[in-house]
């Protein structure tokens, strides 16, 4: 058996180098406001879609979760995303405070201007990014003002060039600063278009897929002046045609939608009514009157003097996130999603002609593409009584003979295997657009490999499978947490923990195998390995599969 990350040619006849000992570690906002053009304050943006369970993270919070219509969803995620998400949980600045707050930070706190631009403009593009994506809404309008809230815009743009997005920039009324100079020599080295005011057509949603407002922020006062007024009246028109036509045309507004009070919001019930709002350091008052369906929070640079002095309540970051969802729970019409995958061709000839090896090399991609657990498959068994059941777990080897899995015997995909020795597998790796399928007879590994690779563990992992008598009922967790103290004590000494004899591996060996690679309008590449023999040698026939 050879480690997955070796090509099959070179390591065939070698002993088992299972994945744990290769890959121990998978095995076991947005800135402060701006100055606008008359004013010295500054503005962010920055944001970020995310739908995982709770999770304790920097300052104590639940990680969010997005609701689902139209399915089920767990009562707790639900209260815990509301929780934290409602309009009450989550702070809110007035004008004066968010002035004081960018004093702080362009002051004592030794932030710059373009620092902080830099932030908002990354952060706003990564907001779009987790929405809107690219191979679906890929022409950007950057409709920029004369202040630091345009200059986000700018940096914004810039940022969704490299994401793989078309930008266009609207900037009218340049400000005269070296800073904002150099943020449009950054996007002219693109090639990335500049156009006038008076080039651009009345309805904005033929040209273009998105519509970013980065005119004003909160330190506007006064009504818009031309040509923003024009820029702000196209930008309404795009959202009533866009509803008589129900045709997507999103407006994504920077911290303030243009023409909005900062704190009373649409006041005329007229203004703009963006799909997403990225909010910058804190929402400002006038959020609580944004009803589109994404509001993101950027500003992940606020340090703790500032949460305290100003009692904010703000979410945490997941990750290396640059925004974070906030606001009410996501509406999604299960029915509409759908993804148009954009991969290379996967054609027959230039697969390998050996199905493991073509395995390998997939699996090398899911590693070298850093994906989270690329060796999870979803393993599929049926009892005697002709009930399927599927759980992940994961791959510890592979080799010719087959695929290798450690489990319970006495567990239930165990006694099923002894009732029906044939199971299926099936790796999916998301951010390749790919799924590999294998069916087969199953076996238990000698007792030699299991020993071997029970010892390879972690000592707690070790212990952990003494103490589950997997699959069975247990009164409760408490019961779980003593056995494993008790048994943490007994090995304390760092001797030898013995393998249970209910304890070992699973070997599939693979009869048909099937290599998926998500493609565009549902066209997907199937390619099958289906085995036969020819002058009695067994080789492996490739068939492509309709979608």
């Amino acid at each position: 058996m050879w480690g997955l990350t070796r090509r099959v040619g070179k390591c065939r006849g070698m002993t088992c180098l299972f994945i744990a000992q290769l890959f121990p570690f998978t095995l076991n906002s947005c800135y402060p406001s701006r100055y606008n053009c008359a004013s010295s304050t500054l503005f962010h943006s920055s944001s970020s879609f995310h739908n995982s369970l709770p999770t304790t993270t920097t300052w104590g919070f639940p990680s969010p979760i997005t609701g689902l219509t139209n399915c089920c969803r767990s009562s707790l995620a639900t209260r815990a995303f509301q929780s934290m998400h409602n309009s009450e949980s989550v702070s809110y600045l007035t004008q004066r405070e968010a002035a004081e707050v960018d004093e702080i930070l362009m002051g004592p706190l030794g932030f710059s201007v373009d620092q902080l631009m830099e932030l908002a403009g990354l952060s706003v593009a990564t907001s779009i990014y987790e929405v809107y994506k690219p191979n679906e809404f890929n022409r950007v309008l950057a409709i920029c003002g004369p202040g630091n809230n345009g200059g986000d815009g700018l940096v914004a743009a810039r940022h969704l060039y490299h994401f793989g997005y078309k930008p266009v920039v609207i900037y009218p009324k340049r400000t005269p600063k070296p800073l904002y100079n150099d943020l449009v020599t950054q996007l002219q080295s693109l090639s990335v278009p500049f156009l006038l005011v008076e080039d651009l057509p009345l309805d904005l949603s033929k040209d273009f897929d998105i519509l970013l407002d980065a005119m004003f922020g909160f330190s506007f006062r006064g009504a818009p002046r031309a040509p923003f007024d024009d820029l702000i009246q196209r930008l309404i028109h795009v959202h009533n045609h866009e509803q008589a036509l129900q045709r997507p045309c999103p407006i994504v507004s920077v911290d303030i939608p243009s023409g909005w009070h900062v704190e009373e919001g649409d006041v005329s019930g007229e203004g703009i009514k963006p799909d997403m709002l990225v909010s910058l350091t804190a929402p400002k008052l006038c959020a609580k009157k944004f009803s589109g369906p994404h509001h993101f929070l950027g500003g992940r640079f606020v340090p703790p003097s500032i949460v305290d002095k100003f009692k904010l309540h703000l979410p945490p970051y997941r990750g290396t996130s640059m925004c974070v969802r906030i606001g009410k729970p996501l509406q999604v019409d299960i029915s509409a999603l759908r993804e148009n995958y954009i991969s290379p061709e996967f054609l027959e000839e230039e697969v390998a002609a050996n199905p493991i090896d073509q395995f390998c090399k997939w699996f090398d991609d899911a590693m070298t593409a850093r994906l989270k657990e690329p060796n999870a498959m979803a393993l599929t068994t049926v009892g005697k009584d002709g009930k399927p059941s599927s759980r992940l777990v994961l791959l510890k080897g592979v080799d010719e003979n087959g695929f290798v899995w450690f489990t319970n015997y006495e567990s239930r995909k165990a006694r099923e295997l002894s009732e029906n020795p044939r199971a299926a597998l099936l790796f999916y790796w998301d951010a390749l657009n790919r799924q590999v399928r294998v069916e087969g007879s199953v076996q238990k590994v000698s007792d030699e490999e299991s020993e071997h690779y029970f010892h390879s563990r972690p000592r707690g992992s070790q212990i952990g499978a003494i103490v589950s008598k997997q699959s069975t009922v247990v009164s409760g967790r408490h019961v779980l947490d003593q056995e494993f103290k008790e048994l943490e004590e007994k090995y304390s000494d760092g001797s030898l923990i013995p393998r249970p004899k209910n304890w070992g591996g699973y070997r599939l060996k693979p009869e048909l195998f099937e290599f998926w690679q998500g493609q565009q309008s549902r066209l997907h590449d199937r390619l099958q390995y289906v085995p036969q023999e020819v002058n009695g040698k067994h080789v492996w026939r490739i068939v492509r599969l309709a979608p």
